[in-house]
């Protein structure tokens, strides 16, 4: 079939899929890197449907902080299972022991930034040359800045004023030693394309993206589950709200919105209404420093 004749979830399918067939082509030791969140399960329909009759020829990795919701990891063990995947899984727990890293201090402490130190000991382990990842151009203003294929050098280092060209669809993985590329498929998608692809595919999610009753706490104006990993004192005022969760990051940096949002049609009806990005509305360890996202891929994050 004609690209022309493709409408846009069509187009947006048919580019991803490209690039997933890039990786499978230009790499030895390729890794999807995979959260249980709604852009990394919607990477894994994508190879499915990509490499189908085969198998996915990626290995799923993730970088548990331990700060995950438990519905999250549920959904991510049965999904893994059901594609007949290997998953590795490498706690950032272990890695502050084995690098005597500090744990994040305050109210609700955040091991985010210490996925870096996980994920580049992962890669190094496995010698991945390329990981896959969900990001989004319309997520955060540091990842418009990013190639489809996105260099890091040796070190996991990204530097966003050395990215290379890529005019026709043209992408270049060649690496030298050490280095490896970040690759992002659905880079040209917005959070609504994902959630229009969603209901047209019927891809299954985890139960804290439609609305539920859970316990959160007031801070700065946005609800921060009430978990284990909180850090309460007298003042905090704890109430239960009827939420509903716009992206999935640790449940110590990750802020629910109020939404009776219970079935897909109600979500896009939700987002199509909002101007406000979903990191911008509930990553609170995004509103550290004006540069927090980009100051952290330059380090090596996803």
């Amino acid at each position: 079939m004609s690209i022309q004749h493709l409408d846009y979830l069509e187009q947006l399918e048919s580019e991803s899929i490209y690039i997933l067939r890039e990786v499978a082509g230009q790499f030895e030791r390729p890794a999807l890197l995979f959260s249980g969140g709604k852009d990394s399960i919607t990477l894994a329909h994508l190879a499915l449907k990509a490499f189908h009759p085969g198998k996915i020829p990626f290995t799923f990795v993730h970088i548990d902080t331990g700060h995950n919701f438990p519905e999250v990891l549920a959904f991510r063990d049965r999904l893994v299972k059901d594609l007949g995947v290997h998953l590795v899984v490498r706690k950032v727990e272990d890695t502050m022991i084995q690098k005597n890293l500090k744990e994040p201090k305050g109210k609700f402490p955040s091991r985010n930034w210490l996925q870096t130190f996980t994920l580049l000991d992962t890669i190094e382990e496995f010698r991945f040359d390329a990981c896959i990842g969900g990001a989004r151009r319309d997520e955060e203003k540091a990842r418009a800045k990013e190639r489809i294929f996105s260099v890091r050098d040796e070190f996991g280092q990204w530097e966003p004023k050395l990215q290379r060209p890529e005019l026709w669809n043209i992408f270049n993985g060649k690496i030298h030693n050490g280095e490896n590329i970040r690759v992002f498929p659905i880079s040209n998608w917005t959070e609504l394309d994902v959630w229009n692809y969603i209901r047209q595919e019927k891809i299954a999610l985890p139960s804290i993206y439609f609305s539920h009753e859970r316990e959160v706490v007031d801070f700065n104006g946005q609800w921060i589950a009430n978990s284990k990993h909180a850090i309460l004192d007298a003042n905090d005022w704890v109430t239960i709200k009827r939420v509903r969760y716009r992206t999935v990051g640790d449940m110590t940096c990750t802020a629910a919105i109020e939404s009776t949002a219970a079935d897909i049609d109600e979500v896009i009806n939700e987002i199509t209404a909002t101007r406000i990005s979903e990191r911008g509305e509930t990553r609170i360890d995004d509103r550290v420093t004006e540069a927090a996202m980009e100051d952290r891929k330059k380090g090596g994050y996803f």
